[in-house]
């Protein structure tokens, strides 16, 4: 499992897989999913992120990014979309 995030300003984290979870179950949450399916879908879409991470000593959060928009394209792109309209307001695409 990476032992560390590197977040886009350079700086260094330790890995919380967490906050994966907790970053798809907010975009999930926001459009109004129920939430049996919620809990369901953080499952499924972080299980392949976490896989990805297994494989490295660190990684970019972008990294983890893109392959949790991957994953949520394919299975629930409402929720994706979401989750880049909430970014496009934050100012970070």
């Amino acid at each position: 499992m990476a032992k560390f995030v590197i977040k886009k300003d350079g700086s260094r984290e330790a890995f919380d897989p967490k906050k994966i979870k907790n970053a798809i179950r907010a975009a999930a949450q926001s459009v109004n999913l129920p939430v049996s399916r919620v809990e369901e879908l953080v499952e499924e879409i972080s299980s392949p992120v976490l896989r990805l991470a297994d494989s490295k000593e660190e990684i970019q959060t972008s990294e983890l990014r893109d392959e949790t928009l991957k994953e949520l394209d394919m299975v629930e792109p409402q929720v994706s979309e979401a989750w880049r309209q909430h970014d496009r307001s934050k100012g970070e695409v």
